[in-house]
C-alpha cells in the first residue's frame, strides 16, 4: 500500500493549516474570557493586610495570597483574602464605624439647636434682667409712694417670671394677680397712713380691687400680652431642649443584627475580594442604610410637624410688637399702673371706706416710726440699662434658617451617609461594588420608613417590631408640637409627670414668702394650663380644671393606649 508522492505531499499541507486555526482559535477564546479567569486566580493580599494593620488588628493571620472562600458567613464565597476570624473581627469593626457615622452626623444637628437654644435663651434672660433694672430705676423718684420693702415686691415679680420661663410649675396669671394684690395692698396703706389697716380689711379692699379697677388697663394689658410672650417664649426653648434630646437618644439606638452584617459586605467584603479601589454602588449604599435607619426615618413627619410648629412661634417674637419691645414694656406699664392709682386715691379710698367700712386713726407717732422703717429706696442705677445681646429679629432670621436646613434630617441620613463614604457615582454605574462582585446594582431603591422596607434586598427588617425607643421619642415630638401650637394661640400647656401627685396646671410651687394663700383679685384672660400626661410614666394625673383625678396604672409601654381611653371616659 504505498502512497503516491502527489497524497503526501497534500496530506503534510493540510496538517499545518489545520493547526494554525485551532491555535488562532483557542488564543481569540483567550483573549475573550481572560478578564473572568484572570478573576478567578489568586490575588496578592497585601492591599488587605496594608487595611487590616490600620485598623488594629495583627497581621499574621492574613493570607499572602487569595484562598478559597467557603468558610465565609457574610461575604461571597469565592477567592478572598479574609479568613473567618478576619471576617468577624471586621464585622465588628462596620458596627462600630456605622455607630460612629450615625453619631457624627447627628451630633452637628444637637451643636446647632444647642447653639440656638443658649442665644435665645441667653438674649430672653438679659431682656428680663434689663426690664426690671430700668423699673427699679424708674420707681426710685417715686418711692415716698410704697413701702419700705418696695424692692421685694418687683423682685419677687421678676424672679417668678424668670421661674416661668425655666419651665416652673406655676400659673402665670396667679403670679401676675399676686404681684397685683400685693402692690395695691402697698399702695393703699401708704395712701393712708394715718389709719390702721388690718388683713382682713386688706382682703376687703381686694374684693372691691375689680370694680374699683386702680390699675387701669394695664394688668389687662399684662394677662392678654404678656403672658402670650413669655408663654411663647417658654415653649419654645423647651422645643429646642427637646430636640437636641431626641436627636441624641435616636442616633444611640442600635443597628440589628441583620443591618451590621449589611453595612460588613458594604464596607469591607471588597477588600476581602482584593477590589479595594472598587467604590460601592450608590444605589446599594442606599438600600442598606434605608434598612439600617427604617426606625428612624419614621421621626419623619412629627420632626416636620415640630420643626414647622417652631417657626410659627419664633415668628410671633418679630413684628412690631415683638418679644423686646413688650418685655421692656414690663416696666413702663407698672409705673404708669402705680401712677393711676397715685392720681386717683381719693376715689379710690372713698370707694374703699364705702364698701369695707371705716378705718381706725393711729397715733402720729406710729406714723413717724413707719416712715423710718421705711429708710432709703433700694439703691438702682441712675441710667437706663442697655441691651448688649444681638436683635429680635436676627435671632429669629437665624434660627428658622437654621431649623428649615434640619426639617428633613431623618430621610435625607442615607444619602448624607453614603455620600462620606464616597460612593460611585453615576458614570460608574457598571464598574462598583454591587455587594457581590464589579458590576451594575440592578435592585431597585426603596422608599424611606418602616414599612417600606418589606422587600429591602440588602437588609432583613422585620416590620411588624418597631424600635419602641423611637417610638417613644416619636410620641414626645408629637406632645410637644401640640404644646407649641397651643403656644402659639396663647393657651399656657404644661407637661404634667404622672408619676407626681402634684397638677402640672399649678397653682405656685415656690411662693414667696408671705404670698401663699394672699388674695387674688384679676380674672384669668386666659385659659388654665392644658395638662399632657407623660406618656411613658404611669401614677396620678386631674384632667379638666379640678376634676376628678384618677389613676393608671401601667406596666408597659403598650398599655399607653387604654390609659388613655380611660381618661377619656372619666372626663
Amino acid at each position: 500500500l504505498s502512497l503516491s508522492h502527489t497524497h503526501i505531499s497534500r496530506f503534510v499541507g493540510v496538517v499545518p493549516v489545520k493547526m494554525m486555526w485551532i491555535s488562532l482559535s483557542l488564543a481569540v477564546l483567550g483573549l475573550l474570557f481572560s478578564p473572568v479567569l484572570g478573576e478567578q486566580r489568586p490575588k496578592t493580599c497585601m492591599d488587605m493586610k496594608h487595611l487590616y494593620s490600620s485598623k488594629g488588628f495583627p497581621v499574621t493571620g492574613v493570607p499572602s495570597a487569595e484562598i478559597s472562600g467557603e468558610h465565609l458567613r457574610v461575604c461571597p464565597q469565592g477567592y478572598t483574602c479574609c479568613t473567618s476570624e478576619m471576617e468577624d473581627n471586621l464585622t465588628k469593626r462596620s458596627r462600630s464605624e456605622f455607630e460612629a457615622l450615625v453619631r457624627n452626623a447627628s451630633r452637628a444637628v444637637q451643636v446647632m439647636l444647642t447653639a440656638q437654644y443658649n442665644s435665645f435663651d441667653g438674649y430672653f434672660k438679659e431682656l428680663l434682667d434689663h426690664s426690671e433694672k430700668n423699673l427699679l430705676r424708674k420707681l426710685s423718684p417715686m418711692h415716698g409712694l410704697l413701702c419700705f420693702d418696695n424692692s421685694k415686691i418687683f423682685k419677687d415679680l421678676f424672679s417668678e417670671l424668670l421661674h416661668y420661663y425655666k419651665g416652673g410649675s406655676i400659673n402665670l396669671e396667679d403670679v401676675l394677680n399676686e404681684f397685683w394684690s400685693r402692690l395695691m395692698e402697698c399702695q393703699f396703706k401708704h395712701q393712708n397712713p394715718h389709719y390702721q389697716i388690718s388683713d382682713e380689711y386688706l382682703e376687703c379692699m381686694v374684693k372691691h380691687a375689680e370694680q374699683l379697677r386702680p390699675y387701669g388697663e394695664v394688668p389687662r394689658f399684662f394677662k392678654l400680652r404678656l403672658t402670650r410672650v413669655f408663654i411663647a417664649a417658654r415653649s419654645f426653648v423647651r422645643s429646642l431642649s427637646l430636640g437636641t434630646e431626641v436627636v441624641k437618644k435616636v442616633s444611640q439606638v442600635p443597628p440589628s443584627p441583620e443591618c451590621v452584617r449589611a453595612m460588613m459586605r458594604l464596607m469591607y467584603c471588597p477588600h476581602c475580594r482584593s477590589m479595594a479601589s472598587v467604590k460601592p454602588c450608590n444605589n446599594y449604599c442606599l438600600n442598606i442604610l434605608k434598612g439600617c435607619l427604617a426606625n428612624q426615618a419614621d421621626l419623619d413627619s412629627e420632626w416636620r410637624n415640630l420643626i414647622d410648629s417652631m417657626i410659627q412661634v419664633a415668628d410671633r417674637f418679630n413684628g412690631p410688637s415683638n418679644l423686646e419691645s413688650l418685655v421692656d414694656t414690663i416696666s413702663l406699664k407698672i409705673t404708669e399702673a402705680i401712677q393711676t392709682m397715685r392720681d386717683n386715691r381719693a376715689h379710690i379710698s372713698s370707694k374703699v371706706l364705702q364698701g369695707c367700712g371705716n378705718l381706725k386713726s393711729v397715733s402720729k407717732r406710729s406714723v413717724d416710726d413707719d416712715a423710718k422703717k421705711r429708710g432709703k429706696p433700694y439703691p438702682v442705677e441712675e441710667r437706663p440699662v442697655s441691651l448688649v445681646t444681638p436683635a429680635v429679629d436676627r435671632l429669629v432670621t437665624e434660627v428658622k434658617m437654621k431649623l428649615r436646613d434640619v426639617k428633613e434630617l431623618w430621610v435625607t441620613l442615607p444619602s448624607a451617609l453614603c455620600s462620606e463614604k464616597v460612593t460611585a457615582g453615576s458614570a460608574n454605574e457598571d464598574r462598583c461594588w454591587n455587594g457581590q462582585n464589579r458590576g451594575r446594582y440592578l435592585p431597585e431603591v426603596m422608599a424611606d420608613g418602616l414599612a417600606n422596607q418589606i422587600n429591602n434586598p440588602e437588609v432583613e427588617v422585620d416590620i411588624t417590631k418597631p424600635d419602641m425607643a423611637i417610638r417613644q421619642q416619636i410620641m414626645q415630638l408629637r406632645i410637644m408640637t401640640n404644646r407649641l401650637r397651643n403656644a402659639y394661640n396663647g393657651n399656657d400647656v404644661d407637661f404634667q409627670d404622672t408619676s407626681d401627685d402634684s397638677s402640672g396646671s399649678g397653682s405656685g410651687d415656690s411662693c414667696s414668702e408671705d404670698g401663699c394663700g394672699r388674695r387674688r383679685f384679676i380674672n384669668a384672660a386666659t385659659r388654665s394650663p392644658i395638662v399632657y400626661a407623660i406618656p411613658e410614666q404611669s401614677g396620678k394625673s386631674k384632667l379638666g380644671n379640678g376634676g376628678n383625678a384618677l389613676r393608671c396604672s401601667a406596666t408597659s409601654f403598650h398599655l399607653l393606649a387604654l390609659a388613655l381611653a380611660l381618661q377619656f371616659f372619666c372626663r
